[in-house]
């Protein structure tokens, strides 16, 4: 049974486990999910209210397509939960094929190469469509509907939670990764990730408890 399928109990058993996974990369891309859902939910808010039926055509439209940009990262979003928790259970089974003799080490260490590579791209998308979900974040508390600004607060830890992780998770099997300048280019992109997402979460954090204040 996929990841998704679960109920909130099961997967949280799932990950209270001795199991290794679902782990640390599966709960940062449904840290994501959440946080993606918890935006669009307050779009709902929004939508058809007076405040809103008072802004330009244009600012509505442009909310529209910020909404559906949102819909389809967290379509995204939600098949990498399983696909996480997929990529390391290939790096498991890589790590368990024979090694007898030189055929076998070379077919290993292939499946081993190809299975890193794959632990590594999942959560830099993870990450990087965290990201553009948090680039959304400045226009709907400046439209959004105001009650629920609280909860666009917790929308952007999530997507900052969920970035922050699956960098973690690509920077930790990055060593197992003989490309060496394809693992600096995965660091730079790393670096480039946190950099960018910490800038846009500090900014929308200030928004946030600005807003909260003058309430």
């Amino acid at each position: 049974m996929k990841l998704i399928d679960l109920t909130v109990k099961e997967f949280i058993a799932q990950v209270d486990s001795s199991s290794p996974a679902p782990g640390g990369g599966s709960v940062a891309a449904l840290s994501s999910t959440l946080g993606i859902a918890l935006t669009r939910m307050v779009g709902h808010l929004t939508v058809g209210k007076k405040k809103f039926k008072a802004f330009s055509s244009e600012i509505q439209l442009e909310f529209a397509d910020v909404m559906s940009a949102l819909e389809m990262i967290k379509y995204q979003m939600v098949l990498l939960i399983d696909q996480d928790t997929d990529a390391f259970n290939e790096i498991m089974k890589a790590f368990q094929l024979p090694k007898e003799t030189d055929h076998d080490i070379e077919v290993r260490n292939q499946a081993i190469e190809q299975a890193t590579e794959k632990a590594i791209m999942v959560p830099l998308k993870v990450a990087s469509l965290s990201v553009a979900a948090l680039h959304h974040l400045p226009f709907m508390i400046k439209y959004g509907n105001k009650t629920a600004i609280s909860d666009l607060g917790v929308s952007t830890l999530n997507l900052s939670s969920g970035i922050d992780g699956a960098c973690m998770n690509v920077l930790i099997n990055l060593p197992g990764l003989k490309d060496h300048i394809a693992a600096s280019q995965f660091r730079k992109q790393v670096d480039q990730l946190i950099l960018e997402a910490h800038q846009i979460r500090d900014e929308v954090l200030e928004l946030v408890y600005n807003s909260l204040k003058e309430n």
